[in-house]
């Protein structure tokens, strides 16, 4: 009988060999690609799989006379299996679900950040001019209040509470961005 010929209802020998490997060998498979996959179940029993898959499209490493035992070429071709989905793994990033991490930054999207930019430029051209001085240095500049004093020749407390009655004055202007002007 040929290793494709039927047997009975439908099976082969070549299932019937498979069936065999799986049974004689599955056991140490299993194992080997457990540890090699972190303790990951699923994952080694896709890899026990795969290497079965292997086994059948290679018939001839079977039935080769060279050795007695045709674990070790499994025990092999799982190994390889192993490391090549680790590898894998590690190539590509981290698959998320659907869900939004506690602490990811929702971004809005562009067309809403530049509207929301035209917003409070024209809200700061509201400002009078020694406030939107100190405005654009300390928040836009990202200057110091000591270096805004030097910069427009004034105390730093004047610079304080210059930024504090602009703030002030951009909440009045801004009703729904109040909560970004603290």
């Amino acid at each position: 009988m040929t290793a494709g010929t039927s047997l009975t209802h439908g099976t082969t020998t070549a299932e019937h060999e498979l069936a065999a490997l799986q049974r004689e060998h599955g056991g140490p498979l299993f194992a080997l690609l457990l540890r090699l996959s972190d303790g990951d179940r699923q994952r080694a029993e896709d890899l026990v799989q795969e290497t079965l898959v292997r086994a059948w499209q290679h018939p001839e490493a079977l039935h080769a006379d060279d050795f007695d035992s045709v674990r070790p070429w499994l025990l092999t071709v799982a190994r390889r299996l192993a490391i090549d989905a680790r590898r894998a793994r590690q190539a590509r990033p981290p698959e998320v679900g659907d869900e939004v991490p506690e602490n990811a930054r929702v971004t809005a999207d562009h067309a809403e950040r530049a509207a929301e930019m035209l917003d409070v430029r024209e809200a700061v051209k509201t400002l009078t001019p020694e406030h939107r001085d100190v405005l654009i240095l300390v928040y836009f500049c990202g200057a110091s209040v000591a270096e805004a004093a030097q910069t427009l020749g004034i105390p730093p407390g004047t610079v304080k509470s210059r930024a504090y009655y602009a703030l002030r004055a951009l909440r009045r202007v801004l009703p729904g961005y109040a909560a970004d002007l603290r």
